[in-house]
């Protein structure tokens, strides 16, 4: 190998080193640190989901940790809708060959995500007034779509979800929604 190759693979490793360095330099450390804690109260939420879903939002870069927890319950709220918006268009797309189970699941998960839309709305709102007890009981209540959609396609032996990783998505959100509701609250 000659020098002036040795030169341009130290320069490129230098090149990728501050790169790198820069882009977890710029990472948030409030939200490093709000998802650190989050997933440290429940071991089944995922630290990389909360930190990707967080840092892929430009407003949640220098927000106060109050805001974090409304970025993340829009977070569930788009979530939310997006799934719903998935259902409508499954039952529309496979209007003639879905079994007439499986329509009434969607239909049922429809609704319940919905339901969690607005749910997830009043607890923004009841953040914004600084009820954090509203906040809670509304995204807990939200939270629970994800696991009543899951369970009513499980009722009949050999019936699978088409949604559940949409679902295992829309939890982890909702829980991080909660944990830092909690956070907030000091409860």
């Amino acid at each position: 190998m000659n020098p002036l190759s040795s030169i341009c693979i130290i320069i490129s490793f230098l090149l990728l080193f501050q790169c790198l360095e820069g882009r977890s330099s710029s990472r948030s450390s409030l939200i490093l640190r709000s998802c650190e804690e989050a997933a440290k109260s429940d071991p089944n939420l995922s630290y990389k989901l909360c930190l990707a879903s967080l840092e892929a939002n430009p407003k949640s870069q220098n927000a106060s940790f109050e805001k974090l927890v409304a970025i993340s319950i829009g977070l569930s709220i788009s979530n939310a809708t997006k799934i719903a918006s998935k259902i409508s268009e499954l039952l529309k797309g496979q209007s003639y060959d879905m079994q007439k189970y499986a329509r009434s699941c969607l239909k049922d998960c429809f609704q319940l995500y919905m339901d969690a839309v607005s749910s997830l709305k009043d607890a923004m709102r009841a953040l914004k007034s600084r009820d954090f007890a509203t906040a809670n009981m509304e995204v807990s209540s939200a939270m629970d779509a994800s696991s009543t959609c899951q369970d009513g396609f499980k009722e009949k032996k050999g019936q699978a979800s088409p949604l559940t990783k949409d679902n295992q998505i829309f939890f982890q959100l909702t829980a991080f929604s909660l944990a830092f509701i909690n956070m907030c609250h000091g409860g």
